[in-house]
């Protein structure tokens, strides 16, 4: 390539730099992003054609084509009307500092690598360990998200059962947990070789102590000397629901069995003074879930797991090899690597650390305090209105609740008219109660700039 080809080179890449950066400075200062509507696969494919080829179609040609064809088709959880699953509000602080950590190409496993990042993320990994207030040496680090921080609690859990020196705890493992966990942990006992067992949740919709010790119970003995772990849920993702975790760990000390608890979505709370109370026995699990990018503000993707005994997961998760010979000579520093499953790692609690530095912890918990607010206004409209019922009373900022006279196809053509119109995204779920499945449908607010207009106008759309 000559030097006048290069040049040229170098000037496309600026511009393209420019545009890009214009765009996403444009994309953060949005309050409102469009939410958009999926297409199949055979019509992206018309519409668009191949990108990969051999010559390359250009880096300003491909980034109008993911602006103008493929951008559409995404949808925007961070629009204030996105109320489906649980959908993402991070902060603008926080998207900005993402693109930085990507700019500086940091590889987050080790302090001898990344000393100054992790430190940062360790800053805000000790605002966790307060809120959950577990005790001292607990600690833990940030991961790929909730699923990856409850398979590295499960494989701790499960290793520390086997590593008891008890011939019979090199078979298969067993897991309790209620029926209302994540849907994730099944397929975290598939991941850990373990079976699962399900309880039955209690009137209140909860797993409960005595409900979890009816079930210990009735274990065979050679089940029982199978059982390693109990999940318990707090903040559950279809309705907000937190299990009694005061009696479930108290049965789980009895019975020296490790206790994980999810609070994946919940966790947040645990900012708000006021709902912490919701939370007492939190303190007494051995790991914890939260994830930053559900009601902590936070970019995808961004989740955290948190160890009463680090060093359990220290012993676990290390890894080793010849090339790792100067990371574990280095024993100035922590690496997070060692607490989780995965070895490549990029600084995912930065951009949760600058928004936290940038912003305050204050802030956080109005923002928080917002979102429990407009789930007691929508359950308050849902109650004056002739048209639609709650299911339950609010949990967390969770408000499950049916359309009169709804079934199914129903629910998925009002969410799919919504969506394809770009007003709102709220989805169907199935909700059980006594055996029987119903499909209803359910708000959940994370987003502090969701109006109360914004949940009337929804309600609305169902007449």
């Amino acid at each position: 390539m000559n030097t006048k080809n290069m040049h040229e080179l170098d000037m496309d890449l600026v511009q393209m730099t420019m545009d890009m950066m214009k765009y996403a400075i444009e994309r953060v200062s949005e309050k409102e992003p469009a939410i958009g509507y999926p297409k199949n696969e055979e019509t992206l494919r018309q519409e668009i054609g191949n990108t990969i080829t051999e010559q390359g179609i250009g880096g300003e040609n491909a980034f109008k084509i993911f602006r103008e064809k493929m951008l559409p088709t995404t949808v925007s959880a961070n629009n204030p009307r996105h109320l489906a699953y649980i959908p993402a509000a991070p902060t603008r602080a926080s998207i900005l500092f993402d693109l930085v950590v990507s700019a500086i190409s940091v590889h987050g496993a080790f302090w001898i690598n990344a000393s100054g990042g992790i430190y940062a993320e360790n800053e805000a990994m000790r605002w966790l360990v307060k809120l959950s207030g577990l005790p001292q040496p607990a600690f833990g680090t940030f991961t790929g998200g909730g699923t990856t921080a409850n398979l590295s609690a499960l494989i701790t859990a499960r290793e520390t059962w086997r590593n008891q020196k008890d011939p019979e705890r090199n078979q298969r493992g067993l897991i309790l947990a209620a029926h209302g966990a994540h849907a994730s942990i099944t397929n975290m006992a598939m991941a850990v070789d373990a079976d699962i067992a399900y309880i039955e949740d209690n009137r209140d919709d909860k797993l409960d102590g005595s409900s979890l010790q009816k079930k210990i119970d009735h274990l065979s003995p050679a089940d029982r000397k199978r059982l390693f772990a109990v999940v318990a849920t707090a903040g559950t993702t279809n309705a907000g629901i937190i299990d009694e975790l005061e009696s479930i760990a108290e049965v789980c000390a009895q019975e020296k069995v490790w206790l994980h608890i999810d609070a994946a979505y919940g966790g947040g709370a645990l900012a708000v003074p006021e709902i912490r109370p919701l939370f007492k026995g939190i303190e007494r699990a051995d790991s914890i879930t939260i994830d930053p990018h559900k009601w902590l503000f936070a970019p995808y993707d961004c989740g955290a797991i948190l160890y009463k005994n680090p060093a359990q997961a220290k012993k676990i998760h290390a890894q080793h090899g010849g090339y790792l010979d100067l990371v574990y000579k280095d024993q100035t520093g922590f690496n997070p690597s060692e607490y989780q499953i995965s070895l490549s790692r990029r600084l995912r609690g930065l951009p949760f650390w600058f928004s936290l530095a940038m912003h305050g912890t204050k802030k956080y918990e109005e923002a928080i305090r917002q979102g429990l607010h407009l789930a007691t206004l929508a359950a308050d409209h849902i109650r004056n209105m002739e048209h639609v019922e709650l299911v339950r009373e609010p949990s967390l900022s969770c408000v499950v609740y049916r359309r009169k006279g709804w079934d199914k196809e129903d629910y998925i053509r009002w969410t799919l008219k919504n969506q394809k119109e770009g007003y709102a995204v709220v989805t169907p779920t199935q909700w059980t109660k006594n055996g029987k499945a119903e499909t209803i449908t359910r708000f959940c607010f994370i987003n502090p700039r969701t109006k109360e207009d914004d949940i009337i106008g929804i309600l609305n759309s169902m007449k």
